[in-house]
């Protein structure tokens, strides 16, 4: 898929099959992740891939839009290692462009995903450092529910010229 093609026909999918997503997916997902940029080249990024169905139930049960967890066929937390990154603005950036480049490579391999935010929601990210053990130095950003799509959605234009600004406000 062209990669343009890829970031206007993206679309956060929610319904699974439930079918696992092959190692061979996964490992080009992680990978692309990987590929992000990073403030300083500092690589704070570190991804936990959670395929235990009890695992995937528990986020869900505190997360309150990741009830389609248990669905997929994995969840991926993207977590930000602070003693590597210690500008928590520049961790969230770095990790967030990892997250967006693991949606288009899943979308690209022709998978579904949705990003559903954890940081900086103390609840949620308390959670899950507890659930996945995390030491205290490492934020978890964001978790990836993937897997194999059970709806198609249409990818609106979402091209805003009015938020267009030349030179000035």
């Amino acid at each position: 898929m062209d990669v343009l093609e890829a970031i206007f026909t993206r679309r956060c999918i929610r319904k699974f099959t439930g079918e696992q997503v092959r190692e061979e997916d996964l490992k080009t997902i992680l990978k692309a992740g990987f590929s992000a940029p990073s403030a300083h080249n500092y690589r704070p990024q570190h991804f936990v891939v959670v395929r235990e169905k009890s695992t995937l139930e528990a986020i869900a049960g505190f997360h309150p839009y990741g009830k389609m967890l248990p669905g997929a066929g994995c969840g991926i937390i993207v977590c930000g290692d602070s003693e590597k990154q210690n500008a928590t603005g520049f961790l969230v950036e770095d990790c967030s462009a990892s997250i967006q480049n693991m949606l288009l490579a899943a979308h690209g391999l022709g998978l579904g995903a949705v990003w559903c935010g954890l940081y900086p929601h103390d609840k949620l990210t308390e959670h899950m450092r507890e659930l996945l053990k995390l030491p205290e130095t490492v934020i978890p950003i964001g978790v990836i529910a993937l897997g194999h799509k059970d709806q198609v959605r249409e990818a609106p234009d979402r091209y805003e010229e009015e938020k267009v600004h030349l030179e000035e406000w």
